[in-house]
């Protein structure tokens, strides 16, 4: 009799870990019949939002590395809360692209409402935002890049410029957000080589990994006090490079000041970024450290030498970021607004 219960028991346990195990995972058709216009409208959102400032898409790829690396990618990020991520030092005046959650959201709740989570729609945006970035080309009697709207007016696949890659779904959002644990878990932009892969490895991300994403860099602005040491005070670094970076970026003040993270194209998703690393010409300290006699220097070579083996990892790291610890099942919740808990 005993040892039928300890069968019927150890039948439970099992069951429970099957079910727990079941919803720790994500699946790229979790909306599909809950909400199935969900990722054509983070599309069509986004079209609309790069269109504007071709910039956003990768600001938006930035603040869901930022989600990711705290609490794992939960929404966090997203969070008003006082004492949250946001006003973290990595994070404070310098994350972008919350107005375009909070209008993907807002569609989301009248289409699907209750439905889509805040966490979910920031990966797809993410990925979105990477697919859409174009060359630019300014018109003077026009706000707008004038040939990324006529190439989104008229996108095929095969046109585009990013890479792309089926976003598993399935998180719920967080109700808490830690300033405390964004200061500790989010590499700095003066990071050495062994902190950066130490802090890749800590969220079940390799060297590879941390390589490969930090390609991403290939788009965007970077602020003057992200890259003033590196100018200033480094020694591997291209001295016309660096002579060019300090007539934007002083020693002391204009800190906000702004500078291209890839020289070359930083309006194009290429493998560029590490071409720079090799001439040292990385902006970053950080991104100077993959390509400065370490174990990253022969990775960092390969991606210079052959784009699609860079945009198949980079794939590959960020579908393993978008798996960091998530919410499923019934924790956490679907936040009506993105900025704040429910009631």
């Amino acid at each position: 009799m005993a040892d039928a219960r300890t069968m019927q028991c150890l039948l439970a346990v099992s069951l429970l870990f099957l079910v727990a195990h079941a919803h720790a995972q994500l699946s790229t058709t979790f909306y599909s019949r809950s909400c199935p216009s969900l990722e054509t409208t983070v599309w069509e959102v986004m079209k609309q939002a790069v269109v504007k400032e071709q910039r956003v898409g990768a600001s938006l790829l930035r603040l869901f590395f930022h989600d990711c690396f705290v609490q794992g990618c939960d929404g966090s990020i997203l969070l008003d809360a006082a004492g949250g991520e946001k006003s973290a030092g990595p994070n404070a005046n310098s994350l972008r692209g919350f107005d375009v959650i909070d209008t993907i959201k807002a569609r989301m709740e009248a289409k699907c409402p209750g439905v889509v989570s805040c966490a979910d729609i920031l990966a797809l945006a993410a990925r979105d935002g990477t697919v859409l970035v174009r060359p630019c080309q300014r018109s003077p009697t026009l706000p707008v890049c004038f040939a990324t709207l006529v190439n989104l007016m008229f996108l095929r696949p095969y046109q585009l410029r990013g890479p792309t890659w089926k976003v598993p779904l399935g998180r719920r959002d967080s109700t808490t957000a830690s300033q405390s644990l964004a200061n500790a878990n989010l590499p700095s932009s003066g990071s050495s080589l062994s902190t950066l892969i130490s802090t890749f490895a800590s969220k079940g991300l390799s060297a590879t990994d941390m390589t490969a994403l930090s390609g991403a860099h290939t788009i965007g602005l970077a602020r003057c006090s992200t890259f003033r040491d590196h100018v200033y005070n480094d020694a591997n670094i291209n001295s016309s490079f660096a002579a060019r970076r300090r007539k934007t970026c002083q020693r002391s003040g204009g800190d906000s000041h702004l500078a291209p993270m890839d020289v070359h194209s930083s309006r194009v998703f290429d493998n560029s970024y590490y071409q720079n690393l090799m001439a040292r010409r990385g902006l970053l300290h950080s991104d100077q450290e993959l390509f400065n006699g370490g174990s990253q220097d022969a990775l960092v070579r390969q991606y210079s030498a052959n784009p699609a083996l860079f945009r198949k990892d980079f794939v590959t790291a960020m579908i393993k970021m978008g798996n960091i610890n998530p919410l499923t099942g019934t924790a956490g919740q679907i936040r009506k607004n993105c900025r704040v808990v429910n009631r």
